[in-house]
């Protein structure tokens, strides 16, 4: 009997052993079931909200930049209809040379349209044939131009005109604006070409050769293309409203994407002057300068030296009698360092700084005379000559 409980006992020991095994075992399938489960659930929601917030991320973005690349092309696009008409090609013929540039026209009377272009563009040219558009040429006539500003005005008759230029205002202008070119690069064969590029400076100071010798002028500077026959063209703004005329290309070794433009703001200061045909009245001094560097003219054609001690400056190598420079008291060898407060750096600088100011006005000028500086004052005068 013992041994039969014991076994009994033992037996049902076994069972309850058993039993708490399965349940053991039960649970853990159960809680890995549950697991699985809840995991399984979790990664659903996951992934499901992971794909749509990717769809609309690249949903949200391709819109933008769909929006933003279509509203551009379609602007420029409007842009370029606004001036492309009024672009024109200018053939210019001397009796012993010929040359050729761009133009566009940007304004109209009862009888005529009004071409801007670059003084240098038809600078000793006799005759002006100008290309439209749509092919057709016309024999245009000369008002008048201003090689300081580099800007000439040719008249065709009003009929032959296909299009008007809205002039803009350059004042507004910022870096990395977009601007276009319209314009005849190489030569007619290739007029009406369009380049476009940035604002990539704004005041920027350029020396430009003259037969009158070096001048400063204040440019707008553009990455967009600019080649020889673009010279005159206008260059415009996402409007298409011309804010500069096309001047020139700095070229050198090395050097790329850097074109010119005068600012259209430059050019309304004068355009009633060329227009009417009436010389713009620049104040006069008498005198005649060489740059300081230039120690070789000065020593070996004028008899001036200079102490090493002037670093910069624009030196008198004549001096006008009876005329506001000698009135004053400036003197052969005299070094002008400054005007009204401003260092003159040499002679291109002292020209640019001296036509900023009118007839009539009184500037001071600070000059270097036998290791002193010394002041005076003069008052501007009228001339027809250039200093």
């Amino acid at each position: 009997m013992e041994n039969k409980v014991i076994e009994g006992e033992v037996i049902k020991e076994k069972n309850i052993e058993i039993k708490k095994k399965n349940n053991f075992f039960t649970s853990k399938i159960f809680l890995t079931i549950c697991s699985f489960v809840v995991g399984a659930g979790l990664m659903f929601v996951f992934i499901t909200l992971t794909t749509n917030s990717n769809i609309l991320v690249r949903k949200v973005t391709s819109e933008n930049v769909k929006t933003t690349t279509v509203e551009e092309v379609s602007d420029l696009k409007n842009a370029i209809n606004n001036v492309y008409d009024s672009a024109v090609y200018i053939e210019v013929t001397g009796s012993r040379s010929s040359s050729s540039g761009s133009g566009f026209v940007y304004k109209t009377d009862d009888n005529f349209g009004y071409i801007l272009t670059n003084y240098h563009v038809i600078e000793n040219g006799k005759n002006y044939l100008v290309t439209f558009s749509d092919g057709k040429e016309i024999e245009a006539s000369l008002v008048s131009g201003d090689e300081y500003y580099d800007i000439a005005v040719l008249k065709v008759n009003k009929e032959s005109i296909k299009g008007v230029a809205t002039l803009g205002d350059s004042s507004t202008l910022e870096l990395g604006d977009t601007v276009f070119t319209v314009g005849a690069p190489l030569g007619k064969e290739y007029m009406g070409t369009i380049t476009k590029g940035i604002v990539s400076g704004i005041n920027r100071m350029v020396s430009v050769k003259l037969t009158s010798g070096n001048y400063l002028m204040e440019v707008i500077q553009t990455d967009a293309s600019i080649n020889n026959g673009n010279s005159g063209g206008p260059i415009c703004n996402i409007k298409g409203e011309v804010i500069g005329i096309t001047s020139s290309k700095l070229v050198g070794s090395g050097v790329e994407g850097m074109g010119f433009a005068i600012p259209i703001n430059t050019v309304n200061e004068i355009i009633g002057n060329i227009e009417s045909g009436t010389t713009l009245a620049r104040p006069y001094l008498g005198v005649q300068l060489v740059d300081l560097t230039n120690t070789f003219a000065l020593q070996y054609y004028y008899n001036i030296r200079i102490s090493s001690d002037v670093e910069f400056g624009a030196v008198l190598s004549y001096v006008e009698e009876n005329q506001p420079a000698s009135k004053s008291g400036l003197q052969v060898g005299d070094v002008i360092i400054e005007i009204d407060g401003e260092k003159i750096d040499d002679v291109s600088h002292f020209k640019y700084i001296l036509y900023k100011h009118k007839v009539g006005d009184k500037i001071a000028v600070k000059y270097y005379r036998e290791n002193k500086i010394e002041e005076t004052t003069i008052e501007l005068t009228e001339s027809t000559k250039s200093e």
